[in-house]
């Protein structure tokens, strides 16, 4: 029985207690917003501490969080040294958004049904908790590697952008692995994806009672300008094609709307939340530039058709700028382990695309550290139910990711 044997061997035996652990990890709620993370954190790191790994945790200064908008932060490192030579960090990270409606399984119940684990962040990402620890636990139980180390990173910002997650631990000096990893989905490894600018524009209009309507300026019609003039936008971003496989085009997203006081009157003031991901040939100055632009043509088309006393105004705030990865030439070690452990494991070809996703990876290749996403999961995204109801992760894809995973650190650390 060679090593990869083994390796298998060690996760079948410890597979139970294996997605115990992802039970455990699926039961603390996460939900970002409102973002109060540390229990899940204080949590994890109790449960590898049981498992003889122990988590250095660093809290984010509580100022610097609410800044962001979120409450708590606490992110772990597992550093696991072997010996000399190159540093290899997995990531995944712990916050999710908030369940919403139509589940018909507790979204934080982590019930079990037909093969499949149920709730809230089973798939993205609190599985690949359990696929990177389980998958070292291999490697150290069987490998026995004397080279090198392995780092588990845990972090719990990547719905707000990953600046206090992976971001806060590279830029204080916390890590700097030489290879990374990232949570992903089982049937491909990821080198590319969508970068993504998230905007918030105030549209001013003035207050009014309802049975005088033009004694106010109303906001909402206003919005409604903006928004026709940003979702017409899609159409031409159909014509700008990337050259990444697995990406097509730009695309623009409202996806939060406020404003307005009371149904009898006329809003004074709307607020809206825009997502416009930008695929990696994009400029994101460019992009951002092309948006205000944009914004700033409708507003002086609708006042054009009302004289100044009913003109409208706006602010623009940018709230997120995430960059698209680019494949780093040195992520081809992790590539090729990867392809080849998951095609021997799964029984078929595991290509190497892009994502119109953005994540935390982009964090690391930005710092030039190669970087990968693989994981537990399906082929698609629609497949897991991620930020939807019933989100889900087929046991059986988690138990194979994990040993390709195991078995591609035997090879990277050899």
């Amino acid at each position: 029985m060679n090593t990869y044997d083994k390796l298998d061997q060690w996760i079948d035996a410890h597979f139970d207690e294996q997605v115990k652990f992802l039970q455990e990890l699926v039961r603390v709620p996460t939900d970002t917003p409102p973002g109060n993370n540390t229990p899940h954190a204080i949590r994890t790191a109790e449960l590898l501490q049981t498992m003889g790994m122990p988590a250095e945790q660093f809290e984010i200064p509580a100022a610097l969080v609410h800044a962001h908008g979120l409450t708590s932060i606490t992110n772990l490192i597992v550093r696991r040294r072997y010996g000399e030579g190159r540093v290899i960090a997995l990531n995944a990270h712990g916050d999710v958004v908030p369940p919403g409606e139509g589940w018909t399984h507790d979204p934080y119940g982590a019930e079990i049904e037909d093969g499949k684990l149920y709730g809230r962040a089973s798939a993205v990402s609190k599985c690949d908790f359990s696929t990177f620890t389980f998958a070292v636990r291999a490697l150290e139980a069987v490998a026995k590697p004397a080279k090198g180390s392995v780092e588990l990173h845990f972090t719990y910002d990547e719905e707000f952008g990953g600046e206090l997650g992976p971001g806060w631990l590279l830029a204080n000096g916390h890590t700097q692995p030489d290879l990374m990893m990232a949570a992903g989905f089982s049937y491909q490894v990821v080198t590319a994806h969508n970068g993504c600018l998230q905007m918030e524009v105030t549209v001013h209009g003035r207050m009014a009672h309802a049975a005088i309507p033009d004694s106010g300026v109303d906001a909402l019609q206003g919005a409604v300008a903006l928004l026709n003039a940003l979702y017409a936008q899609n159409t031409l971003y159909k014509n700008i094609r990337s050259q990444v496989e697995g990406i097509t085009h730009p695309y623009l997203n409202v996806g939060l709307i406020e404003g307005g006081t009371n149904t009898n009157v006329i809003p004074g003031k709307v607020m809206f939340k825009l997502d416009r991901r930008m695929i990696p040939e994009e400029n994101p100055a460019q992009v951002e530039a092309s948006i205000r632009a944009v914004l700033a043509q409708a507003v002086s088309d609708y006042n054009a058709m009302r004289d100044a006393d009913h003109a409208i105004h706006i602010d623009i705030r940018r709230m997120l700028m995430a960059n698209a990865m680019k494949p780093l030439p040195g992520n081809q070690p992790l590539v090729n382990a990867l392809q080849k452990h998951g095609t021997e494991v799964f029984g078929e070809p595991i290509p190497a695309v892009g994502t119109p996703l953005y994540t935390d990876v982009r964090l690391y290749v930005e710092r030039g550290i190669p970087g990968v996403i693989y994981g537990a999961g399906p082929r698609t995204v629609l497949e897991s139910h991620a930020k939807r109801a019933d989100e889900r992760v087929v046991l059986e894809d988690l138990r194979k990711a994990t040993k390709v995973v195991a078995r591609s650190l035997s090879d990277l650390l050899a």
